[in-house]
């Protein structure tokens, strides 16, 4: 059994949050049904080198087409939303609505029915009716102003880490609402914003600004908090990175690369007294790393107890063996590919695991199967054909 057998989800949505939310829940045994219109599929279908981002997000799910904004449409979409226990969906506010697919009539169809909705700025204020991505959110939250160094520009992340944070927020909220629903009987509306979730992980900052008036800058590689705390380069051209966020490991640093004597100021003692003294802890740092190979340099770290990590690029990633051990990247069967590699389910259940049980399948591969699962006969399922329905 897995965690969530039993539970069926409904993925209307399309790049990238809400359809990544969908596949944390099949990851663990939902069964997802991926809606995608019949001549506009979804686009990650094609975004990224050989359009193998499918792979990843429509693993675990079901295919099928519907074109929503049809009579028609809308009614096969009801008759799937009687069965089902979540809808996620990221069009602008209103497009349901538009369609004769409101909450109201959905929850008509089934009083237990979760719908997520999944959008740049939430349901309603000045914005909600912005089109909104992920660097919109990254900018907005406040994240990119404080990433880079002091001196240059506002950096924005090179993948869509705001949209992957809100695909695990909408996860988290949609199993909130399936937990209340447990114990009230009834769904509910999940309104989730993407710049959201990135607003909540970068801690503290709205707090420190109402209390002390400050302003993150931009640190580089650098802590506020603690110091030495960057990336170093070792003898042999790679780079590693290491923290010192507890005051024992920056002892330990401090001991191993020949600087014992820092630990003796005063300033050493608390980790906002290391930061005023960054540039030297650094230098120091700096110099004994880059005299030593990275072998070299983790093997003494790992030796004095002292918190370092290899940067890895992605080849580095799949060579190493805690990551290997872990089944951190697996490999699953593609019908079209074959053997494919990967990121596995997140976590690990002891008693009901997660699994990839198939990658990203074809447009419409299901749209026959499940139409006969609601009743339709084969000669439905053409007419709706022939009307372009599906």
């Amino acid at each position: 059994m897995q965690a969530l057998e039993g539970i069926r989800v409904l993925d209307l949505a399309t790049l990238f949050a809400g359809p990544m939310a969908a596949m944390l829940l099949g990851d663990f045994g939902a069964d997802v049904v991926k809606v995608e219109h019949p001549s506009k599929p979804d686009p990650s279908r094609g975004h990224g080198p050989g359009g193998l981002w499918w792979k990843v997000l429509g693993r675990n799910k079901r295919t099928m087409t519907l074109d929503l904004s049809m009579p028609e449409g809308q009614d096969v979409l009801l008759a799937l939303v009687r069965d089902a226990d979540v809808v996620i969906e990221n069009f602008r506010p209103g497009t349901l609505e538009r369609w004769n697919l409101s909450y109201d009539r959905l929850r008509a169809a089934n009083p237990r029915v979760v719908l997520a909705r999944v959008t740049g700025f939430g349901q309603f204020g000045p914005y909600a009716a912005r089109p909104g991505f992920g660097t919109l959110a990254e900018a907005m939250s406040g994240f990119a102003a404080m990433t880079g160094e002091p001196d240059g520009p506002p950096t924005l992340p090179p993948f869509g880490l705001a949209d992957g944070i809100c695909a695990l927020a909408t996860a988290y909220a949609v199993m909130a609402a399936l937990r209340a629903r447990d114990s009230t009987g009834a769904g509910q509306v999940v309104d989730l914003s993407i710049v959201e979730p990135i607003l909540t992980v970068l801690g503290a900052q709205p707090t420190i600004y109402d209390r002390l008036g400050i302003v993150p800058a931009r640190t580089g590689n650098r802590s506020v908090n603690n110091a030495p705390r960057n990336t170093y380069r070792c003898a042999d051209g790679t780079w590693v990175a290491v923290s010192t966020s507890a005051q024992n490991i920056a002892e330990r640093v401090m001991r191993l690369v020949g600087r014992p004597e820092y630990i003796a100021e005063p300033w050493f003692a608390t980790g906002a007294g290391r930061v005023e003294h960054a540039d030297e802890l650094d230098a120091a740092v700096a110099a004994w790393i880059g005299a030593r190979t990275r072998a070299e340099v983790l093997s003494a770290f790992e030796e004095a107890q002292a918190a370092i990590a290899p940067i890895y690029d992605v080849r580095d990633v799949l060579a190493d063996p805690q990551l290997k051990a872990l089944d951190a990247v697996t490999t699953v069967e593609d019908p079209d590919l074959g053997p494919l590699r990967m990121q596995n389910v997140m976590f690990r259940l002891s008693d009901t695991p997660g699994r990839i049980s198939w990658p990203g399948r074809p447009h419409s591969a299901d749209t026959t199967a499940i139409l006969t699962e609601l009743g339709f006969s084969p000669s439905d399922v053409d007419k709706l054909r022939e009307r372009g329905v599906v």
